[in-house]
C-alpha cells in the first residue's frame, strides 16, 4: 500500500489510513503529515470518497462493511495500481515467484542514475528513493506485479518481466498448470516487450506460442542477455561481464550475495537498456545498488556479530538466502523463521524443513496466519520436527532472549519471513546493546 500512497499523496489527494499494527511504514507516513488511526473502525471513514484495501484485509472487517453500507466506491490494492499503470506509456511490470523486489529495486536504482525519473512501486524499501515508491516526471513506472489472487491481471503491462514460475500460493491456483495459465495470460497483456527467463521451464510453458516482441535472459549464450566471466569477491561483491547475443556489453559490480541475484541483475539489466538506459547507466546503477529493505539487509555488525534480515518465505527464497548466506564466511548461521500463512506451510512442509535445514541453527515463531483460518491443524512444532536441533518459541522477546543467549562471535543471525519478523531482529540488536 505504501508505494501508492506516496504516489498518490505527492500528486496532492488527500489520503487518511487505519492499521492494526505500529510499524516502520505508519511512521513514514505520519511524517508525511498523512493521519494514521490505530485499528479498524467505521468512524476511520468520516470523509471518505474512495477506500482502497489490500487483499489480506477479511470481508467482515469492519471498514469494509461500514463503506458497503455507506455506498462508498472501493477498491482493492491491485485495481488501484493498475488505474496507475494506465497512467504511464512504458510501465514495466515485474512478476514471479522469487526476485521481484530486489530486480524492480535493480531496475528503478538504474534509471535513476541514468536521470531518467522513472515512478516506482516496490514490495521493499530502497534507500535512493527513501521508501517503496516515489513520484518520477517520466512516463516509466516500474512496478511489481504480484500473482496473488492473480492481483497482476489488474494491471496494464506495457514491458512484462518474468522472472520464474514455481509452486506457490496453491491456495488459490490449487495446481501448477492453473499458475502457469495465470501468467500467460498476464504475458499477453503486455503492449511493447515480454522479457522472461529463457532457461526456466514453468516460464517458457506461460510464454510458448505468443507473438509478442522477446527477449530473454538467462545463465548461457541461447539467451539475449547473460552473464559471463563471474568473479565472487570478498565480502558480497560479485563481479561478472554482461554479455548481448555474443557481445560484451558492460562489466558490472555487485554489492548484494546470492548466485540468483546475478540472474535478478541480468532480467533488470534487460529491462533497463529497452527503457532508454545505457551500458554505462547499468554499470553506475548496479554499482550503486546496495540491496533492497529487508532483502539480506544487514541491521547490525558489532563484536563479532552479525544480524540481517531477509524477506524470504517460500522454500526456493530460503535455499537461495541461507546458500549464500553459507557461502560467506561466518562461523556459523542462525536462520530466525516466521512461517506465513497456514496453506503454505502444510503444503509445503517437506520443502521448508529441508531448506532451513542449511542452517547451522533454527529458531522459529508461530505461523503467521494473515488473512487466513488453521482449517489445516497445522503449527510449527510440526515443522520443527523435521529439523534436526531447531527451536522454537510463541513470542519474539523469548526468540531474541534465547538467540542472543547462544550465538557466537563470528556468527551470522539473519531473521526470514514476510510477516514482522523484523521485530525480533530490533529486539536482538536493542539486547546486544544494552550489553555493550
Amino acid at each position: 500500500m505504501f508505494p501508492l500512497v506516496q504516489i498518490l499523496h505527492k500528486e496532492g489527494f488527500l489520503i487518511t489510513g487505519s492499521d492494526n499494527n505500529e510499524s516502520d511504514t505508519l511512521e513514514l507516513e505520519r511524517k508525511m503529515g498523512i493521519e494514521i488511526k490505530m485499528g479498524h473502525s467505521p468512524e476511520n471513514l468520516a470523509g471518505a470518497e474512495l477506500v482502497v484495501y489490500t487483499a489480506a484485509i477479511m470481508s467482515d472487517n469492519p471498514e469494509l462493511c461500514a463503506a458497503k453500507e455507506k455506498d462508498i466506491p472501493m477498491a482493492e490494492r491491485s485495481v488501484m495500481l493498475g488505474l496507475i499503470t494506465r497512467r504511464y506509456s512504458n510501465a514495466v511490470c515485474v512478476c514471479g515467484t522469487h526476485g521481484k523486489t530486489t530486480t524492480t529495486s535493480m531496475i528503478t536504482q538504474i534509471l535513476l542514475d541514468a536521470g531518467l525519473d522513472p515512478s516506482a512501486v516496490i514490495g521493499g524499501k530502497l534507500a535512493s528513493i527513501g521508501g517503496n515508491g516515489r513520484a518520477g516526471k517520466s512516463d516509466t513506472l516500474v512496478c511489481e506485479a504480484c500473482e496473488f489472487v492473480d492481483t497482476f491481471l489488474k494491471l496494464a503491462p506495457d514491458v512484462a518481466v518474468i522472472l520464474n514460475i514455481d509452486a506457490d500460493h496453491l491456495d488459490y491456483f490449487k495446481t501448477m498448470e492453473n499458475l502457469i495459465a495465470s501468467f500467460r495470460k498476464f504475458a499477453q497483456m503486455t503492449t511493447k516487450a515480454l522479457i522472461f527467463n529463457g532457461e526456466d521451464a514453468n516460464t517458457l510453458k506461460a510464454v510458448e506460442g505468443l507473438s509478442k516482441p522477446r527477449i530473454t535472459f538467462g545463465w548461457n549464450e541461447s539467451n539475449d542477455y547473460y552473464p559471463q566471466n563471474i568473479r565472487y569477491r570478498s565480502g558480497v561483491q560479485t563481479d561478472f561481464d554482461l554479455y548481448y547475443r555474443g557481445e560484451k556489453l558492460c562489466s558490472v559490480c555487485l554489492h548484494v550475495p546470492g548466485r540468483h541475484n546475478i540472474l535478478n541483475a541480468v532480467a533488470a539489466c534487460a529491462a533497463a537498456l529497452f527503457s532508454g538506459a545505457s551500458p554505462e547507466n547499468l554499470v553506475r546503477g548496479l554499482g550503486n545498488f546496495r540491496g533492497a529493505g529487508r532483502r539480506f539487509e544487514v541491521l547490525y555488525h558489532e563484536n563479532g556479530i552479525t544480524v540481517a534480515d531477509d524477506y524470504a518465505h517460500h522454500p526456493a527464497e530460503l535455499t537461495a538466502t541461507l546458500k549464500a548466506a553459507k557461502e560467506m564466511d561466518f562461523k556459523r548461521v542462525w536462520a530466525v523463521f516466521q512461517p506465513f500463512t497456514y496453506s503454505r506451510t502444510a503444503m509445503l512442509l517437506d520443502d521448508f524443513a529441508k531448506a532451513l535445514s542449511i542452517a547451522d541453527k533454527v529458531v522459529m515463531s508461530e505461523i503467521m496466519g494473515s488473512r487466513e483460518k488453521n482449517t489445516y491443524n497445522i503449527y510449527t512444532k510440526d515443522l520443527a520436527a523435521k529439523i534436526d536441533g531447531s527451536v522454537w518459541f510463541d513470542t519474539f522477546e523469548e526468540i531474541a532472549a534465547y538467540v542472543v543467549a547462544n550465538a557466537e562471535p563470528g556468527d551470522l543471525i539473519i531473521t526470514l519471513g514476510c510477516g514482522d519478523i523484523y521485530k525480533a531482529a530490533k529486539l536482538m540488536i536493542k539486547k546486544y546493546r544494552e550489553r555493550s
